[in-house]
């Protein structure tokens, strides 16, 4: 769905909202069981079948906001407050795998090509001919499509001349780059952990927000409110995430509690200086190519997926990290929370055992809400750590190539390409590198760096956003020149 303001976005930034504003006053506990009832009156027009299932959808809806999934439910009797008082008293952040909520889930049939009533059968039926599986046959006047024949090439479509069939998806399955989802016997979703690579895209591709993410948000508020000291370290995205300069988003930050906010730009800069000095390395020691590592949904599609392609990613760890790492040789014992537009930083921040905490966009824009914050009212105050103009370019597709480019330009000239975005055709293209990565002609424009973003657009495009891509590109563009 590329509407980002659709209603299952506004109804999960509602529910972020309320959630936040209860945590604020000290009533979250005490009212957040009648969040559903608030937002879903009995006397109102149910969006489901009933007024109660929608409540019950709100309910887990709540519960991941809360930091669980479907399957911490042990009983269907446990009231929000409950999981809130849990959610309050842990010591530590809740797992990042997306949770899906099969109440919620439609469990739309599989993806197939259909026959719509704009069909004339017409004398010509190229839609038969065109079939190589004989699938395709005209009955009284009008095209037939047999589903157990039909293997979805989508010829039929292409050679219609009226354009009458159509390609219904499954939208979630459609979404997923690495084939992660199934469906189970009653034909609702399932994700399967060990292949899936935390890229977002099923959870904004469905249009019955049954794919959820486990938040952060109540953890981090809680640790705001206590004496360890918290410190925001802010992706580059967030330069056009609130239409504001980010020196007004550190003021917002500061004001919500943080103690410290550093902008991981800076982290982008020395990734930058890193890569490119292991990229060279590697083309002097013969190596044909590097690929960019900073990416996590990226670097698990490759460990999952792309295994070939594995000796070819650069060792250089991700911005994220290299902040954290700056952070904690200075501060030791301060909570790190990243705020970034993505959902497989959570994989990466426990993998990286530096990151405490990750917070969306989306999350953060809820927290100001919540507390009369509004970013571009705030004053401009400098981060603790500032970044440059190579890091802050990271966040749009282009960016790091060109800033490894640059950083490489007084040694050697080096080829790049920018993969924008993992989707069918880029799972084509990286699979085929990793079967040939001594061909300079598999590689587009003969390559010797490649970056690759999973999210379409770069960063900015993560499904964790809060505003869109195109907007988000643009102030990055003008923050850097």
């Amino acid at each position: 769905m590329n509407n980002r303001l659709n209603n299952v976005v506004r109804t999960r930034r509602d529910l972020l909202i309320r959630v936040a504003a209860l945590f604020r006053t000290g009533q979250l506990v005490q009212q957040i069981d009648r969040i559903p009832l608030e937002i879903v009156p009995r006397t109102g027009d149910p969006t489901r079948c009933c007024t109660y299932k929608d409540r019950a959808v709100l309910k887990y809806r709540l519960m991941s906001i809360l930091g669980f999934g479907v399957d911490d439910e042990a009983d269907e009797l446990t009231a929000l407050s409950t999981y809130t008082a849990e959610a309050l008293s842990r010591s530590d952040v809740p797992p990042h795998h997306p949770s899906v909520l099969d109440i919620a889930c439609d469990a739309c049939t599989r993806g197939s090509h259909r026959v719509t009533d704009v069909c004339r059968g017409c004398d010509a039926r190229p839609c038969t001919t065109s079939c190589p599986k004989d699938a395709v046959t005209v009955v009284n006047g009008r095209a037939t499509i047999d589903e157990e024949k039909c293997i979805n090439c989508g010829l039929c479509a292409k050679s219609c001349p009226f354009h009458a069939i159509v390609y219904q998806p499954v939208p979630c399955e459609q979404a997923c780059p690495v084939d992660a989802i199934t469906k189970d016997e009653n034909g609702k979703i399932v994700i399967r952990e060990e292949e899936c690579i935390s890229c977002g895209k099923c959870l904004t591709a469905c249009p019955f927000a049954a794919v959820m993410d486990r938040s952060h948000m109540v953890d981090v508020l809680a640790a705001l409110q206590r004496d360890r000291p918290v410190i925001a370290a802010v992706a580059p995205a967030g330069i056009g995430q609130f239409s504001a300069p980010f020196e007004r988003l550190v003021t917002a930050c500061r004001t919500l509690g943080f103690d410290q906010v550093y902008e991981v730009a800076a982290g982008a800069d020395e990734v930058a200086r890193r890569e490119s000095a292991e990229l060279l390395e590697r083309l002097d020691g013969g190596a044909p190519f590097m690929t960019s590592s900073c990416c996590p949904a990226y670097t698990a599609a490759v460990e999952r997926h792309f295994t070939e392609l594995a000796p070819y990613v650069s060792h250089t760890p991700s911005p994220m990290v290299v902040s954290a790492e700056a952070i904690r040789a200075e501060q030791p014992d301060a909570m790190v929370v990243f705020v970034g537009p993505c959902l497989a930083k959570k994989r990466e921040a426990r993998l990286s055992g530096v990151v405490d905490a990750v917070l969306s966009f989306e999350e953060l824009g809820a927290m100001f809400v919540a507390h009369d914050i509004d970013v571009q009212e705030c004053e401009e105050i400098d981060a603790d750590c500032i970044g440059g103009t190579a890091g802050r370019g990271f966040p749009i597709s282009g960016g790091v190539s060109s800033a490894v480019r640059a950083a490489c330009a007084t040694t050697r000239a080096v080829q790049t390409h920018t993969i924008d975005g993992i989707d069918a055709d880029a799972t084509r293209l990286l699979k085929g590198i990793g079967k040939n990565p001594q061909s300079p002609t598999v590689r587009p424009d003969g390559a010797e760096f490649i970056e690759v973003m999973a999210c379409t657009g770069g960063c900015v495009g993560g499904p964790l956003a809060y505003g869109t891509a195109r907007a988000a590109t643009r102030s990055v563009r003008q923050a850097v020149g």
